[in-house]
């Protein structure tokens, strides 16, 4: 079990992973705010019932976690 906890620090090791690289130089706030207020709006729409909401919150996520990356990253 110990050898099985090293092999596995060695991959959270945040200094060990790879350098970051590429275009793609957009901050991820935006992604992870889009992200906790669609969580928050499908949430609210799945307490009260409202179909409306819950579809928002679903879009918003898929936005945040999809369409709005693909975008940016074609776009620059």
């Amino acid at each position: 079990m110990a050898l099985l906890l090293a092999a596995i620090a060695d991959f959270l090791d945040p200094t060990q992973g790879p350098d970051q690289s590429g275009r793609f130089q957009t901050s991820p706030s935006f992604f992870v705010v889009l992200f906790g207020i669609g969580a928050v709006i499908a949430v609210v729409g799945h307490l009260t019932r409202a179909r409306p909401l819950i579809a928002a919150g679903i879009i918003l996520i898929f936005l945040a976690t999809f369409l709005i990356p693909i975008y940016l990253h074609a776009t620059h």
